[in-house]
């Protein structure tokens, strides 16, 4: 099985993204997103920053680069700036908004249908097969017997299955808005945000009134406060027939999290359990607890 690295999904400096890239040079990754996909505030790299790193990267590196688009479309001028990214002559594009796949169906391309499409049955495959996806990223709530249930309604209708990449490890993004709930926290309207996401590299928890980590904010997303972390069903993610794990970025400690992938994929035997959430993957509510859910 394959190990990707999915688009930074926090806001960090310049120099971090920089230093945070060059380490994973090192790491023994198949495909590599890069590109911003949750504000388009977010200008640490434009779209031609964004590339030029894509070109130091594949001088060093044998991983397939893909560039991710927005998640959530609001203004006229991140629409214009999607189509730029679709026709970025370059690379593989993520695409996690429906305009996004209209114009690289239009422009007859390829694509990776990302996690942000609301994607749940063999029929909704089928359309987007139609309409040039190669490679789909199930939405992160759909558990492992709702992908293989799609899969084979696929199969039914005599299609091919396109490749299959789980959102394997990372807190899971849930949900976007069009309030910036950063900007919020710190009394700050939405267009004079002072671009503080910076200020939090790996999000704000937020606490249930009982004192329980019950989500993260980042931005206008909302993900969840537990790391989602499947090492330890990977026999089962093998099963379904996923060809690729995605983790997500994290601020600190991703070389130590890709190589214990590693060492599975290569034959080791994954841990009984590990720190985190794997609910939604076994049909369970997803902030359930590795354990837990795996017991269930």
């Amino acid at each position: 099985m394959k190990l990707s690295l999915g688009p930074v999904l926090f806001y960090w400096t310049r120099e971090k993204l920089l230093n945070f890239y060059a380490e994973m040079l090192e790491q023994p990754l198949d495909v590599i997103y890069l590109g911003e996909t949750v504000c388009s505030k977010r200008r640490a790299f434009g779209l031609d920053e964004w590339l030029g790193l894509a070109r130091d990267l594949r001088g060093s590196s044998t991983a397939e680069l893909v560039i991710s688009g927005l998640t959530l479309v609001e203004a006229a001028s991140e629409l214009s700036s999607l189509k730029r990214l679709c026709d970025n002559g370059e690379l593989l594009v993520e695409a996690n908004d429906m305009g996004a796949v209209q114009f690289l169906r239009e422009r007859k391309l390829p694509f990776v249908a990302g996690p942000a499409l609301n994607v749940y049955n063999g029929h909704a495959l089928a359309e987007l097969i139609d309409c040039g996806m190669q490679r789909w990223v199930p939405p992160v709530e759909c558990s492992g017997a709702l992908i293989q249930d799609s899969l084979e309604q696929l199969d039914s209708l005599g299609l091919s299955r396109p490749q299959v990449e789980l959102f394997a490890y990372g807190h899971l993004p849930l949900a976007y808005s069009a309030r910036c709930f950063t900007a919020r926290a710190e009394n700050r309207p939405k267009d004079d945000c002072q671009l503080c996401c910076q200020n939090y590299p790996e999000g704000i928890s937020l606490l249930s009134q009982e004192g329980e980590a019950l989500f993260t904010i980042n931005g206008i997303q909302t993900m969840s406060a537990k790391v989602n972390n499947l090492l330890a069903d990977y026999p089962q993610l093998q099963n379904v027939g996923a060809e690729l794990l995605r983790l997500s970025p994290r601020a600190e400690g991703m070389a130590e999290v890709i190589q214990a992938y590693h060492t599975v994929r290569q034959g080791a035997l994954p841990p009984l359990a590990v720190e985190g959430c794997n609910g939604y993957w076994h049909g369970r509510p997803g902030m359930l607890g590795a354990e837990p859910a795996f017991k269930g």
